[in-house]
Parts: structure tokens; C-alpha cells; sequence
């Protein structure tokens, strides 16, 4: 294999290894939450709006859907629009839904700074906040971006995983998220409670034992 064959070669190697990881990996079953958990809470996380964002913020809202997400994964990249339409569906509606997106990713690309000229180049209708601790990420064990979590008004976690049945927005004909919100309104579990998240490895900063 010469040399610019495979320099083009192994971004996508990369790319589909990411997704397969995703897929096998986590198997719908998240380690440390189960559904109808009570959502752990986050304090004080910094907002792209210059202001500090918590759980207790959001008590009058019916459902909170919290995506874990980043700048620089293409995947997390690719479910940007899809979000800003969740959102923007909501946005009038009496009952109470909003979207929080949450940035847990140690690397430049995703510092603070990066993150207000993202929102602000997509005009994110929903909260984009930072956890530098990586401690809400871990409180939820999500492992992928984009990974979605929807809380009910008594904040019991109703769904994990996958927003949707494919990655490829022109083929969607499953929304779990959306199928999670109305149950969750309505007062009762989706269908559909748990689902692969697909996308990128979030990088855990590494501790000593």
C-alpha cells in the first residue's frame, strides 16, 4: 500500500472502528445505571452561554434529554441538526421538554472556548455545557458521543443510548428519543428503553490506583 492510499485509508479504518466499538461493546446495557434509576445530578456546569448550568435548574421541565456529545467527533457532528430539530420541535410546547448537551472530551478541540464558536456557528437552541471533571459523564457511565439519556418529571431515567435507528439521517425510521419523551409525558416507559449508543469513545482522563 503506498504512502497516500493509506494515509486516506486509515481515517476511515478509524471511523468504523469507532462505530463497531460502540455497537459490540456497550450492548445496550449500561454498567452502573438501570431504567427507572434515579438520573444523577450535575451542579454548576459551565455553559457556552457564559452561565452555570444544574440538573435543578430544569425542576419545572417534564423531560430533560441530556446528550453526551463533543465538537470533533464526526458522528457527534453528524446528530448536531438532529438535536437543533428535537429542540426546536419542543420549544413551544406546554408540557415541558428540553435538550442538554454535555461536553466531557479532554482535548483542545473541545475546550470551553471551541465549544461557544460551535454553538454559536449552529445556533444550538439548547444548553451546551462543559464537565472539565469528566465526573457527570462518569456518574452516567456514557462512553460514546453522541449518547442520550431522557429523564421523566421525577427524573427516573426512561431510555439510554442511540437517538435513532441509523446513522445516516435519510434513513431513520426508528426516533427513540422522541418515542422516550412522549411515554415519558404520558407517564409510562417507552417500548424501547435501552439502545447501543454509536460514535466515538469519550477519553477518560486516567487515574493512578
Amino acid at each position: 500500500m503506498n504512502r497516500i492510499s493509506q494515509s486516506a485509508w486509515i481515517p476511515a479504518l478509524c471511523l468504523g472502528l469507532c462505530l463497531i466499538a460502540s455497537e459490540s461493546a456497550i450492548g445496550g446495557q449500561n454498567p452502573k445505571l438501570k431504567i427507572g434509576d434515579a438520573a444523577p445530578d450535575w451542579t454548576d456546569l459551565p455553559g457556552t452561554d457564559e452561565k452555570l448550568h444544574s440538573l435543578a435548574d430544569l425542576k419545572g421541565k417534564q423531560v430533560v434529554v441530556l446528550c453526551f456529545t463533543c465538537n470533533s467527533c464526526p458522528y457527534a457532528v453528524d446528530y448536531e441538526d438532529r438535536m437543533i430539530a428535537l429542540q426546536r420541535k419542543y420549544a413551544d410546547d406546554a408540557r415541558g421538554v428540553v435538550l442538554v448537551a454535555i461536553n466531557a472530551n479532554k482535548k483542545s478541540s473541545e475546550s470551553l472556548e471551541k465549544m461557544k464558536e460551535r454553538a454559536q456557528e449552529k445556533s444550538f437552541p439548547f444548553a451546551y455545557l462543559m464537565d472539565e471533571t469528566q465526573q457527570t459523564a462518569d456518574a452516567y457511565v456514557a462512553s460514546f458521543t453522541p449518547e442520550f439519556f431522557v429523564l421523566n418529571k421525577d427524573r427516573r431515567i426512561v431510555f439510554m443510548g442511540a437517538m435513532d435507528d441509523k446513522t445516516d439521517a435519510s434513513q431513520v425510521s426508528v426516533r427513540y428519543v422522541e418515542l422516550a419523551i412522549e411515554a415519558a409525558i404520558e407517564g409510562h416507559l417507552p417500548e424501547t428503553q435501552e439502545v447501543p449508543a454509536r460514535g466515538c469513545a469519550i477519553p477518560y482522563k486516567r487515574t493512578r490506583k
